[in-house]
Formats: C-alpha cells, structure tokens, sequence
C-alpha cells in the first residue's frame, strides 16, 4: 500500500462511496467518507427487500471490510449541504485536495400531476425505507387502504406488491403501465414473490383486451403472457387473499379525491402502441378511464436531492461534457452550465452522477472507476505533507463542532448491539428502529 500523499473526501457512504473510498485509499489518499444516515450502506442497506438477508449480510462484510481500511475515516450522522453545516467549500478550504459526491439519488421524482399532494399518495421509495428501517421513515405511518394502485413497470414496483401481498396483505394491489406487456422492467425472480396472488383471469382479460394493440405494433401477446407466467412453478406460496392485477397501456393523468376523504381513484389516458425504427412506444389516445383506489404509489424511479451543492440536470448533478481526466471515455467530474466550466476539484460517482440507473454492481464500478478519476487529477498535485496529523486534526474538530459524529468504533457498538438484541429475540436480523435507540445502544 502506497504512503499517504493525498486527502480526499468522499459524500456518501452507499456502494459508490464505500468502493470508492478503498480505492482511493490504495492509491495513497487519505479518505474522509461522510454519511448522513448513521449506518453506512445506502439503497445496500435501505433499498433491498429486507428477505434478502444473504445478499445484504455478503454485502455488509465487504462494506466493513472498506470500514476497517487504514486509510478510510468514516463519519456518519453527518449532512453535507441539504441543509447541513459543511458545504462543499469548507471541505476544500479544510485541506481536502478533491470531494467525490456520491449521495446516490435521494430526490423523489413525481410527475407534477393534479392530486399528487392527497392523503395515500406516496412515492415508492418513502415506502421501501419505512419496511427497511431508515429513520425518520421508520416511524413514518402510511395511510394504506385496501385497493392500492402502484403506478410502474419494475423491481421497485414489484417490491412494494411484495410488501402489500405478504406484509400489510391489501385486499387488491393494481399495478398501472404506461407502456405495454412486452415492455415491463421486472425480472422472473421478483415476480416469484407475488406470482400465487396475481389475478389470472383479470390477467387474461387485460391481455385478451391489449392483444390487438400489441399485434399491431409486431408483438406476440403469447410470447408476452408466457413471461409473465414463468415464475408460477418457484412462486412462494401465498400468505394472503391479495388479488394482484395489471392496467397496461395507461398513463396517470390525475389523482381523483379530495383532503377530506383522501384518494378515491386514479384517471389515466389510454395508449396504443406504435413502431417507430425498430422500437414500440406508448401513445396516448386521448381516451381516459378511472381506476379505482384509495392509495397511490408511484414507483417512477429517482432524482437526486435538489438541495445540495451541485447543479442538476434531468435527475442527476452535471458532470463536465469534456472531462479533463476521463475514465472509459466517461465524464466523472461536476460542471457548471451557468458558467460553462468545472466545479473545481469536485467529481461524482453512481447514482449522483446517473440516476436509477443499474443496481449494486454498476454503483461499484462507478464508483472505482470515479475514483481513478480522482487520482488521476491527484497526480497533477503536489503531494500533501504530513497527511495523517492533517486527517487526525480535521476529525477532531468535526467531532467538537457537531453532535453525535459517528465513527468506526462507534459503528462497531452498534453492530454488537443489534447481534445481541437478534440473540435475544431468536430471530435473523435485528435494527432499531429509530436514531435515538441507535445512539442509546452506542452509549451516546
């Protein structure tokens, strides 16, 4: 492992920060990585379905791994702009050679459309972090009533019928598609977690109403429903009388309700399908029709928090169209479109840079490959004199200047808390709920 000659700070403690930040570390920085949640992981931690312990126990020991690195000082409990104390420039002006904003997508993405703002709207993710235990969102009730429409073709779609199939087990959960059967984004295996509980002749009717449509526009029905029926023979068995079952071809145009009753249906416009250079598309056809429902969630994909310190364009923060220090041929340095120049010295990795887009791995490479990025500009620096007195230094103070900074040893509290509360209780995984019990369990 190489001395240390630099000092970075990476924003964000997900998957792009924490590989990033090893990566750094073994090309000689010194890495200050800062969370704003208290545990480390982002969409890792908070984003996967909570079932999947395997994924997320494999996850988390590599994640400690990069924690236990001589080079990476985590600091968690700690906001960077979104209305935090430290912006970006007190970072640079503390020593730090570079910042990498990795904060992912924290945003929620609506489509502005009347009634969003009725009591049993929500966004998906709001949903996904309340099951998964991310305060505040823990603590958070949701109005859910019995005939839920969640609007959206994906995994994300698919988790939240998950949840309302096994966990809060809704009378009926319809999922509404802008787009065609053909064109849905969930995989076999997430369709195995609520396959027992789809509707199968509401299932054949909606084909047998969409099947002109998709014949027209080249597309094989069969071929369509044989996929949707692929996950029959693996389905878990069924917990529930949950009837789940598909609009396809309609666009949420409104949010039919009032405050006083809250949702009562969803107005959508009817599509057809048309083929255009080798793709199908959505149209509308100026007809609409109401979906009944007294909950909405929109499972529409992500933004980034407009609140932080970078500029924003189409749900991610702009990085530079001519990088100086491109990795692949791609652009991992912040940009300016009012000045039309770089944010000096400021460069984004995974979902900062490109919202929604890929899953654990592709927020991995991103991340390592904004962080050779980093030490690509590092190298046109002077190296930086006695590096780990200046990082010893600068923790010190952040720890005098903010509450409840949590660091390494502190996670490792944390850790030891939640295994003997899951001890105790006999059962597979164990979180507190809220921050105050977390910081009880620390002995903070």
């Amino acid at each position: 492992m190489e001395d240390k000659k630099y000092m970075v700070a990476v924003v964000g403690a997900g998957p792009a920060g924490l590989f990033a930040a090893r990566r750094l570390a073994d090309g000689g920085a010194r890495v200050a990585l800062f969370n704003r949640d208290i545990k480390p992981g982002g969409l890792a931690e908070y984003g996967i379905y909570p079932d999947k312990l395997k994924m997320k126990q494999g996850l988390r020991a590599q994640f400690k791994q990069i924690l236990n690195h001589p080079g990476v000082d985590y600091f968690g409990n700690v906001t960077v702009c979104s209305g935090g104390s430290i912006v970006l420039e007190d970072l640079l002006l503390s020593g730090f050679q570079a910042v990498l904003v990795t904060t992912g997508a924290q945003g929620t993405k609506w489509l502005r459309l009347p009634g969003e703002n009725l009591p049993g709207v929500y966004h998906a993710k709001n949903i996904v972090y309340h099951y998964n235990l991310l305060p505040p969102f823990s603590g958070k009730k949701y109005l859910l009533g019995k005939r839920v429409a969640v609007v959206g073709a994906g995994n994300v779609m698919m988790d939240i019928a998950h949840y309302l199939t096994r966990v809060r087990k809704v009378e009926e959960v319809i999922a509404v598609v802008r787009r065609g059967p053909a064109e849905v984004k969930f995989t076999r295996k997430e369709m195995e977690n609520v396959a027992r509980n789809l509707d199968l002749a509401a299932l054949d009717a909606e084909f047998g109403r969409v099947a002109p449509l998709m014949q027209a526009a080249g597309q094989d029905p069969l071929t369509a429903k044989t996929a949707f029926l692929e996950a029959m023979p693996k389905a878990l068995e069924p917990v529930s009388e949950t009837r789940l079952r598909f609009e396809f071809l309609a666009t949420p145009m409104r949010v039919m309700g009032d405050w006083m009753n809250g949702v009562s249906g969803l107005k959508v416009e009817e599509n057809k399908l048309v083929a255009a250079d080798g793709n199908v598309k959505a149209r509308g056809t100026g007809a609409s029709r109401i979906i009944s429902a007294d909950t909405v969630i929109f499972a529409i994909g992500d933004t980034v928090d407009h609140d932080f310190c970078v500029p924003v364009f189409n749900d991610a923060y702009v990085s530079a169209p001519q990088p100086r220090f491109p990795v692949d041929g791609l652009s991992f340095e912040a940009f300016n479109p009012d000045t039309n120049q770089p944010i000096e010295r400021v460069f984004l990795a995974g979902w900062a840079r490109q919202a929604s887009t890929g899953l654990v791995g592709y927020a991995r490479r991103d991340g390592e490959m904004a962080a050779q990025a980093v030490l690509q500009y590092l190298q046109t620096q002077p190296a930086l004199p006695g590096v780990d007195s200046a990082a010893g230094k600068f923790g010190q103070r952040l720890e005098e200047t903010h509450q409840r900074v949590i660091t390494r040893p502190l996670l490792e509290k944390l850790e030891e808390a939640e295994r003997s509360e899951m001890e105790k209780q006999g059962v597979e995984e164990f979180k507190f709920a809220n921050n105050d019990e977390m910081f009880t369990a620390m002995g903070l």
